[in-house]
């Protein structure tokens, strides 16, 4: 950041831009005690151009005329994965539309109400060994919508759909299996996912706290005794994202986990779940060496052979049913 820079303040939960700073200095280093949560150690000295109170907030769902984030969207209220994914790709106009809103706003206040418990939220800090570090929630329901009739809403039965065929495979082969909390309610077939055969109820306390916390909210995954013995993230949607960063999340609070780690994606999106996988984001962590990519089609084979073969079927299986994300350079 350089002077003469703007920065836009958003307000997470009530999803509104509520100011507008201008870098004033060169960046630096301070540990002088400001916010009582955190040091935040990286600083740049800044002068408010407007300022707003969560009230007089400019709702960020207002501007969907005004901001390209939310053009092309295949679904109007599924917005918040790109609108939160890389700012950096935004463009000028942007940035000047939301300026010119906040400043409009400042001059012509409009009073509306906000959710006081979406208001006191707060993420909490963890420590851990890279020090402290937030666990990110599921969407929120402000920011996800109502999911109308349409191609989103069938992604969303497809992901269900997957999730309850892991479910049956594992049980086959007679594994305990999880699904996230989050997905227990979905209905598959009138059964519920959290009442699939061989489901459990509690995972085995092998990881620290916060990295626990990660583990819970993956797809599925199958148990033998106390061992996590395969991890799934079932991505239906054009994004192949979201399973991905809670991967990279485990592995940068568990370096060392030894867990088998599965994208199961659409057969038609093999090349971009390998693409996204092997982006410079993941490098470090070395996640395409630790994840395999299996296609629904194997998924839907598997379970429609039946029989009583699966029940001899053993972990190892699902390496060979998929396919390495590490692409090898010539």
């Amino acid at each position: 950041m350089k002077p003469g820079d703007y920065l836009l303040c958003y307000m997470t939960g009530i999803s509104r831009w509520i100011g507008v700073l201008e870098v004033t200095g060169e960046a630096f280093k301070s540990t002088d005690e400001i916010w009582k949560d955190e040091v935040f150690p990286c600083r740049v000295p800044v002068r408010i151009v407007n300022a707003l109170k969560p009230e007089t907030g400019v709702p960020v769902l207002d501007m969907r005329d005004s901001l390209s984030v939310f053009v092309g969207l295949k679904n109007p209220n599924l917005w918040s994965g790109a609108f939160r994914g890389s700012p950096a790709r935004w463009k000028s106009s942007d940035g000047e539309a939301i300026v010119a809103a906040v400043a409009d706003a400042a001059e012509h206040p409009t009073i509306r109400p906000v959710d006081a418990k979406k208001l006191a939220r707060r993420p909490v800090a963890t420590a851990t060994d890279i020090g402290p570090v937030t666990i990110p929630a599921e969407a929120e329901e402000s920011e996800v919508g109502v999911v109308p009739l349409g191609e989103d809403q069938a992604a969303a039965t497809v992901h269900t759909e997957i999730q309850a065929l892991l479910l049956r495979l594992g049980a086959a082969m007679g594994l305990d299996v999880w699904v996230a909390g989050n997905d227990r309610s979905r209905v598959y077939e009138g059964v519920a996912l959290g009442a699939m055969p061989r489901m459990t109820d509690k995972l085995p306390t092998q990881f620290a706290p916060h990295a626990q916390k990660i583990v819970s909210l993956i797809d599925v995954l199958y148990l033998d005794g106390p061992a996590i013995v395969a991890a799934f993230e079932v991505e239906s949607t054009t994004s192949i994202y979201s399973g991905l960063l809670r991967m990279a999340d485990l592995l940068a609070l568990q370096p060392n986990v030894n867990i088998p780690l599965y994208i199961v994606a659409p057969d038609d999106r093999r090349d971009r779940v390998l693409q996204e996988v092997n982006r410079p984001t993941f490098t470090r962590l070395n996640l395409a060496a630790v994840c395999g990519y299996i296609p629904f089609s194997a998924i839907r084979e598997e379970v429609a052979k039946g029989g009583r073969y699966l029940q001899y079927l053993r972990p190892a299986f699902l390496a060979e049913l998929a396919e390495p994300c590490l692409v090898e350079e010539a």
